[in-house]
């Protein structure tokens, strides 16, 4: 069903009012977003934001939505330009990387400190777009799966404590038959993905390196090597 003129004008408006707090997000960081700034910036009154939002943090929660998007998107895109497993892997941790070094105020205010008050994973108008920027990763470590390239732990071999979580993800999931070796494989490499980018956003490696994407492509190979499949290394 069509939107008539009158909603595709709240629509419109609504995406301008998130553009115009990432902006402020990323030109001057979260402690700019305020509905003043906003307004200002589009030319409107500040009480005339209520008729879009409930409150700035319902406005937040909507950037936030649309941040994931972005780099889940972007992630995607590096995946599916390649054809085998290994290689869109590969691709999309250097995508997520990239993006990172990119939207370095973005990427710290979805991976880096919460914000005061406010639970991504609890917040429903992020968790959704959470679970999707998740469920990227899962597909790719599928992809390995299914081509015999991933060496699975048995859920036996996993600590205990680590398996009762594993197995309530994989719940929350809906996956009841994927192999808890999968998501313990997934855990680990996201453990050294995120870490090793996050370290380089916040600008924790300027004290011994000035380019760390060496020391990024030395993490990859380290990967291929625990799971046995082959390091691509990065088009020249």
């Amino acid at each position: 069903m069509a939107l008539t003129r009158r909603e595709r004008l709240r629509a419109a408006t609504k995406k301008e009012l998130i553009e115009a707090a990432r902006r402020l997000l990323s030109e001057e960081g979260l402690e700019a977003i305020t509905l003043r700034a906003i307004a200002r910036d589009l030319g409107m009154t500040p009480p005339s934001i209520y008729h879009y939002f409930s409150n700035l943090e319902d406005l937040i929660s909507h950037m936030v939505s649309g941040i994931y998007a972005d780099v889940t998107d972007h992630v995607q895109a590096a995946a599916r330009s390649h054809e085998r497993p290994n290689e869109s892997l590969f691709a999309s941790a250097r995508a997520f990387r990239s993006w990172a070094m990119d939207n370095p105020r973005e990427y710290a205010l979805i991976f880096g400190t919460p914000i005061p008050g406010f639970d991504v994973y609890e917040d429903t108008a992020t968790s959704a777009s959470g679970r999707r920027f998740g469920e990227t990763f899962l597909r790719l470590f599928l992809q390995l799966l299914e081509s015999d390239a991933l060496p699975v732990v048995p859920d036996s071999e996993i600590d205990p404590a680590l398996r009762d979580q594993l197995e309530s993800y994989r719940r929350n999931l809906g996956v009841d038959d994927l192999p808890l070796g999968v998501l313990f494989a997934m855990v680990k490499c996201w453990e050294r993905l995120q870490g090793c980018v996050s370290l380089e956003a916040f600008g924790h490696f300027r004290f011994v390196l000035q380019d760390a994407e060496p020391l990024f492509e030395d993490m990859l190979s380290e990967i291929s090597r625990l799971w046995g499949i082959a390091y691509v290394p990065p088009e020249s």
